[in-house]
């Protein structure tokens, strides 16, 4: 080989070096992911790892997740503000978020860092989240749902499927929660339009659920509707179900009498779906926030027959699922 031609090769060699050392020492990039239980996303886990595998992340191979979780059942905006905090340090590319407080906290601890939520029943832009639907504005975007039409319609399925029940409590956090106001004008109406009485009691904590039941049943509650953020304290609900002998319009999978809510594999999905075109480059300004329309409606036979309750054919037809 010639001189000259050797010093070229060599050149164009060193030259490809620090591009090629820079490939191999990219870091991977690492999804913080806040939401509500501490044992991790366990309800939602296979469907987020295959959105995302659909959207070209695998965890373990070209993306990292980690998870942040809170147990409480109000909306605790200081341990998320906490957690999401200690994401903003670790530098994450990407925070996903499954409640209202969670988003919120996150939007506080960052506004460069891309926020993705889902599971938010509230107005996005009431909130403050984003500046519009679509046009977010900012560096959040993400699914939310209309939680006081879904509530709404939950107390008119467990109306039919409990009809001698003349009073419906409505078990919730309150004041705590931003979209109460709505939520309770919504059940209220719905309770009108039914002919039943709609109680409303508030649990504050995970301690006082079973003084909580104890109110409903003195009320005379015949069945109960509890409200989104007692998602991770269905065994304790159910149980005290069981021994109060009084129907849950909630947790179906696990025993209660029946769950009618948004499908939250959707909303996964769109998230997921989200995260991956950030990762990709885009950014959340130029991401519109999209509004579930699948809805998942099931009834569990067996807990129905438990009580004395006959299903009406009516409603099993339109069931998308029936536990017998």
């Amino acid at each position: 080989m010639k001189r000259r031609e050797f010093i070229t090769l060599l050149g164009g060699a060193v030259a490809s070096w620090p591009l090629a050392a820079w490939a191999q020492q990219k870091p991977i990039p690492v999804i913080g992911f806040l939401a509500r239980g501490t044992n991790g996303p366990n309800r939602w886990g296979a469907t987020l790892y295959q959105s995302l595998k659909e959207a070209g992340y695998v965890e373990g191979q070209n993306v990292t997740i980690e998870y942040r979780g809170y147990d409480g059942t109000e909306r605790a905006l200081a341990p998320f503000l906490e957690m999401a905090t200690e994401l903003v340090h670790r530098q994450v590319a990407v925070i996903l978020t499954s409640n209202d407080g969670a988003a919120l906290a996150a939007k506080r601890a960052t506004s460069t860092i891309p926020i993705v939520f889902f599971n938010i029943g509230s107005d996005p832009v009431t909130l403050g989240l984003v500046a519009s639907t679509n046009r977010p504005g900012g560096n959040v975007t993400g699914a939310s749902f209309d939680n006081p039409l879904v509530v709404a319609k939950s107390l008119d399925l467990l109306c039919q499927l409990v009809p001698t029940s003349a009073t419906v409590a409505y078990l919730t956090n309150g004041s705590r929660l931003l979209s109460f106001k709505e939520t309770k004008d919504s059940l209220l109406a719905a309770a009108t339009v039914l002919g039943r009485q709609l109680i409303i009691v508030e649990c504050r904590s995970n301690d006082e659920l079973a003084h909580s039941f104890a109110t409903i049943v003195e009320r005379g509650a015949g069945a109960v509707l509890p409200g989104v953020l007692f998602g991770v304290n269905e065994d304790a609900i159910l149980s005290l179900a069981t021994q109060y002998k009084i129907p849950v319009g909630g947790f179906a999978s696990q025993g209660g009498l029946m769950s009618y809510g948004i499908d939250f594999t959707d909303q996964i999905r769109i998230a997921a779906g989200l995260v991956g075109q950030i990762l990709n480059g885009a950014v959340p300004a130029d991401l519109p926030v999209r509004k579930s329309t699948k809805f998942h409606f099931v009834i569990n036979l067996k807990t129905a027959k438990q009580l004395g309750l006959t299903v009406p054919p009516s409603l099993l037809a339109i069931a998308d699922e029936v536990i017998e």
